[in-house]
C-alpha cells in the first residue's frame, strides 16, 4: 500500500487550508454558531462550488467527485483545524452513504446530486445517546432499543396506501434543526414483528416540528424532532413479506448503518487530529510568547517535557487516523485514538495558558468543548476500544476442552507419618 498523499490531495489541503484560514477564525466560529442554521451558509456554498467538499465521496454520475473517503478525511483534517461548523458531517458522512447503499435509484437520481452540490442538507434522526450504537461503533447495532423500542418511545411507522405516516421523537439530531432532509430510523410491523427501518423526510413536511437545542458544543449545533403523523417514503424498494404486508426494504438497513459507522469513524478521527494539532500549535505559540522571570516560559524543562508528551500523542493519533484512512474497518480504533488525544490536548492547552485560559470566552475551551462533546456523543473510549476488542475476539473465553483439568481432588490424601 502506497500511503504518499498525491498532488491533487496536497492541492486540495492547501486549497481548503486558505480558504478556512481567511473565512474560519475564532471570532468567525463564535458567530457563525449563534446564527438561526448554526453555521455560516455563504461559506458552505463556497466550499461547496470551489472544492465541491460535500460531494467528495459521491459517485461522479450523480454529481459528486468521485473521490475515495480518504481524501473525503483528508478534507475533515482540515475542518477540524479550525472546528468549521457546517452541515458536512452530517451530509457527506451519515446521509449521502445510506441514501447510496439503500435508495432505489430514482431515489439516489434525485437526492444525491443535491447534496454533492451542497443545495440540499441532510441529517439521520437517530436518538442522540443511541447513535453510535446504531452505527455499530461502541456496541451491536441489532434491532433493539437503540431507536426507541418497544411499543413507545422513538418513532413509529405505519403503512398509508402506497406511503407511510410517522409519528414520535428524536432528540439530539445533528443538524436535525436546520437540514432540508430527514432520514429517520423508525419502528414497523407493530410490536411482535417489529423491525428497524430508515424513511426520508422533507425538512418542510406538514407536521414536522424542530427545535435547536442547546448543547456543550455550539460547533456541532444538534435539533429536537416531533413527527406529528409526517408523510414519509420509505428508504429502498418495498417488498411484501410472508404476511402479505410492505414493511421493509430489499436490503437490511443495518449493514449499512454499520458500514457508514466505519466511515464516520475514519472522519471523525482525521476531525480530532487536526483540531488536536491545532491546538497543540496555538498552546507552542503562546508559551513562546508568554514571559516570567524575563524569559518565556516555554523555555521551562517542565513546559518543554510537557509539550514534547503531547506532540508524541498527537502524532500517534494522526498515523492511526491516516491508517484508518485507507483501511476503514480500523475506524474506530483510530476514533478512539484521535478522541483521546483531542481531550488531553484540550486539557493541557487550559493548563498551559495559565489564568486566562480558565476563562470560559478563551479559544482554548472551543477545542476542549468539541472533545468533551464528541466523546459523549460517538464514545467513549473505552467502549470504542472495548467493541473492537470484542470484534477481534480479544474477549473470548479459552476452549478448555482439551485442556487437562487442573481441580484438585476432592479426596483428601492422608499425610505421610
Amino acid at each position: 500500500m502506497d500511503a504518499a498523499f498525491t498532488a491533487e490531495q496536497d492541492e486540495m489541503r492547501r486549497t481548503l487550508r486558505e480558504i478556512l484560514g481567511k473565512r474560519c477564525g475564532p471570532d468567525e466560529v463564535k458567530a457563525a454558531v449563534r446564527t438561526e442554521a448554526g453555521y455560516d451558509r455563504e461559506l458552505w456554498q463556497q466550499l461547496s462550488r470551489q472544492l465541491g467538499l460535500p460531494g467528495i465521496a459521491i459517485a461522479e454520475e450523480y454529481g459528486g467527485v468521485g473521490c475515495a473517503p480518504a481524501d473525503l478525511a483528508l478534507a475533515c483534517e482540515e475542518t477540524g483545524r479550525v472546528l468549521l461548523p457546517s452541515p458536512l458531517l452530517a451530509t457527506a458522512a451519515l446521509a449521502a452513504p445510506l441514501i447510496g447503499a439503500l435508495g432505489t435509484e430514482t431515489q439516489r437520481a434525485a437526492l444525491l446530486p443535491a447534496l454533492a452540490s451542497g443545495e440540499l442538507t441532510a441529517a439521520l434522526a437517530v436518538p442522540g445517546p443511541a447513535l453510535a450504537t446504531a452505527l455499530a461503533l461502541t456496541g451491536d447495532n441489532a434491532p433493539g432499543d437503540w431507536a426507541g423500542g418497544g411499543r413507545a418511545g422513538g418513532v413509529q411507522a405505519r403503512a398509508d396506501g402506497d406511503g407511510w405516516r410517522l409519528y414520535g421523537e428524536v432528540a439530539q439530531v445533528l443538524d436535525g434543526h436546520s437540514a432540508g432532509l430527514l432520514l429517520v430510523a423508525a419502528h414497523t410491523g407493530g410490536f411482535a414483528r417489529a423491525r428497524t427501518l430508515l424513511f426520508l423526510v422533507r425538512g418542510d413536511a406538514p407536521g414536522l416540528v424542530r427545535t435547536r437545542q442547546a448543547t456543550l458544543d455550539e460547533t456541532r449545533p444538534q435539533g429536537r424532532i416531533e413527527l406529528r403523523d409526517v408523510k414519509a417514503e420509505l428508504l429502498g424498494a418495498p417488498f411484501q413479506d410472508a404476511h402479505g404486508a410492505g414493511t421493509g426494504t430489499g436490503t437490511d438497513p443495518l449493514p449499512a448503518l454499520a458500514a457508514a459507522g466505519l466511515l464516520v469513524a475514519t472522519v471523525l478521527a482525521a476531525e480530532a487530529v487536526g483540531a488536536a494539532g491545532q491546538a497543540l500549535a496555538r498552546t507552542v505559540d503562546y508559551v513562546c510568547r508568554r514571559e516570567q522571570f524575563g524569559r518565556s516560559i516555554g523555555s521551562f524543562q517542565a513546559v518543554k517535557h510537557r509539550l514534547a508528551d503531547l506532540y508524541v500523542q498527537v502524532q500517534a493519533a494522526r498515523s492511526a487516523a491516516y491508517y484508518a484512512a485507507w483501511d476503514p474497518e480500523q475506524g474506530p480504533l483510530a476514533l478512539a485514538q484521535a478522541l483521546e488525544a483531542l481531550r488531553i490536548t484540550a486539557g493541557e492547552a487550559i493548563q498551559l495558558h495559565g489564568g486566562i485560559g480558565f476563562t470560559w470566552e478563551h479559544d482554548s475551551h472551543l477545542y476542549f468543548k468539541r472533545a468533551a462533546a464528541d466523546e459523549l456523543l460517538f464514545g467513549p473510549v473505552h467502549r470504542l476500544r472495548g467493541h473492537a476488542a470484542q470484534q477481534a475476539g480479544l474477549f473470548a473465553a479459552p476452549d478448555r476442552s482439551t485442556t487437562p483439568s487442573a481441580t484438585p481432588s476432592a479426596t483428601p490424601q492422608k499425610a505421610a507419618v
